[in-house]
């Protein structure tokens, strides 16, 4: 059975079909000390995620990009160049998967490259004037998307989402880090 996500979780036919999977002998459900899957924050966080790059997606294919390559080149427009690995960091990419997307934009001359003045192991990239092209032909409709998602939501309520998530992030990054690199994709309850 396929699981649709929606709001609250997964849908009726596929919370039946867990119950059974999850259940002991006697029928009931498992009683484990974990919230709910449905109510696990990343979770939470990954459907929101989905129902709003489900928005961008066609337009992002339309240009003929990948979500990835389209953060990196919104990243390299708020910047002059930047540093290989911390446009990693800033776009939420993991390495080896940025070296391959950088390879591809460039093949693209949608970005370029160049090695740094200061230390000549590292590179640093930005936008091309090209790539600065197709960024204007997607503003367009990347703004009507938005336009809609505030019209259906509520500018008020998306400018609060977006400032509680930003303190949640803000009061997250005082925790001690694992040590572990991620893409922010990884899989998580």
């Amino acid at each position: 059975m396929i699981a649709r996500l929606t709001r609250d979780g997964l849908t009726m036919a596929r919370k039946k079909s867990l119950k059974g999977a999850g259940s002991g002998p006697s029928g009931k459900a498992r009683r484990l000390p974990i919230r709910e899957f449905s109510r696990s924050l990343p979770m939470s966080l990954l459907r929101a995620r989905e129902a709003v790059m489900r928005q961008f997606r066609p337009s992002l294919r339309h240009h003929g990009l990948t979500e990835q390559q389209w953060r990196i080149l919104r990243a390299l427009t708020a910047v002059e160049a930047i540093e290989v690995t911390e446009l990693a960091h800033v776009a939420f990419l993991l390495g080896p998967s940025l070296s391959r997307i950088l390879r591809d934009l460039e093949a693209r001359h949608l970005i370029e490259r160049r090695i740094a003045k200061a230390d000549l192991r590292r590179a640093m990239v930005s936008i091309s004037a090209k790539g600065l092209k197709l960024i204007e032909a997607v503003a367009p409709s990347s703004e009507a998307i938005y336009a809609e998602m505030t019209k259906r939501y509520g500018a008020r309520k998306l400018a609060e989402l977006q400032d509680m998530l930003h303190g949640l992030e803000s009061s997250l990054a005082e925790l001690p880090d694992d040590g572990e690199d991620d893409d922010g994709t990884g899989d998580f309850e």
